[in-house]
């Protein structure tokens, strides 16, 4: 499967190869919703959504894991790549992969540094005071991706990336609150503390698992104003070209859902993991891969664009 998304991908060179294919892993291993979306978007497409996840995931597990992080190993790897960006090309394949898939599609650097400066906030920060904090943070380790996202699934009107930002934050938040308990073994909690305060819940609470009534009213906030992040990402779905709205939809499907599933476990995310079931990702994802076949040979003619493939030194925010 991964041969011919390389072959169609014109990605030759056996290193380069490789390179995708180790994101690809990491992606199925990882992120089973982006994966299974990604398999909605055509062939010649689908590694550099990998790259794109790959690299993310990668820097992420430095300073996540929750068995050996190592956030020194960020700085230096971060730093390693900021720098090929000027010259020559990363050792490191996941790098390689994402270096690569910046000159294809002409991600700016901009994005990557506001993705490198988040994940180095999560070294030390624990904790953000209000929700405009917690967005700064959310724009290097969200809205960026989405952003980054964005040249790969074609979009048709400039509209699109305000969608693709929220979407990205969306998703973000949706992770903030099924992983309360998680992230509390981090030492983090990503609820605003203003919000904490509103609700009269501290860390300490949260901290004993048990969802007492003030805990559930915090996390029916937090899904509410997640909620509506997706209610204004959901209309740039159709702003994306043909090929690519499957792909988009039905990770928005499955992993809104995640919210729901929240709902249905009583909100109990301080000591369990909630997922949405594989029954109803199934029912989601197998009738979407049916439209979007039909949509690509609909569309069979379509070549992507090569934009600035070769700078991925261009600055800007999107």
């Amino acid at each position: 499967m991964s041969s011919r998304a390389l072959d169609v991908a014109g990605i030759a060179d056996p290193r380069l190869r490789s390179a995708f294919e180790e994101c690809r892993r990491l992606n199925a291993r990882y992120g089973r919703t982006y994966y299974l979306a990604s398999r909605l978007l055509p062939a010649a497409k689908r590694p550099y959504v990998w790259a794109l996840y790959g690299f993310a995931r990668k820097a992420d597990e430095f300073v996540d894991s929750l068995t050996a992080p190592d956030p020194q190993q960020l700085l230096t790897w971060s730093s390693a790549f900021l720098d090929s960006l000027d010259a020559g090309e990363p050792e490191d394949p996941v790098a390689l992969a994402m270096h690569h898939t910046m000159r294809r599609w002409g991600i700016p650097r901009a994005h990557v540094e506001a993705f490198v400066e988040s994940m180095q906030m999560d070294i030390a920060v624990t904790g953000y005071p209000t929700y405009a904090d917690l967005e700064h943070y959310m724009y290097g380790s969200a809205a960026v991706i989405g952003l980054q996202m964005l040249p790969v699934l074609e979009p048709e009107t400039p509209q699109a990336a305000a969608r693709a930002r929220a979407l990205g934050e969306a998703f973000q938040m949706t992770n903030f609150i099924r992983d309360v308990g998680e992230d509390l073994v981090r030492g983090r909690v990503y609820l605003p503390e203003e919000d904490l305060e509103t609700f009269g819940v501290t860390r300490q609470a949260l901290g004993r698992g048990v969802v007492t009534p003030p805990i559930r009213e915090l996390l029916k906030f937090e899904i509410e104003r997640t909620r509506a992040l997706y209610a204004f990402a959901a209309p740039g779905i159709d702003m994306l070209h043909p090929t690519s709205r499957e792909c988009v939809r039905t990770a928005y499907r499955l992993y809104s859902g995640i919210l729901r599933e929240v709902e249905l476990a009583g909100y109990q995310v301080l000591t369990q993991r909630v997922a949405v079931p594989l029954l109803r990702r199934l029912g989601v994802a197998l009738p979407a891969m049916a439209r979007a076949a039909a949509t690509r040979r609909r569309h069979r003619g379509h070549t992507a664009p090569v934009t600035a493939a070769d700078n991925p030194r261009q600055g800007g925010q999107g």
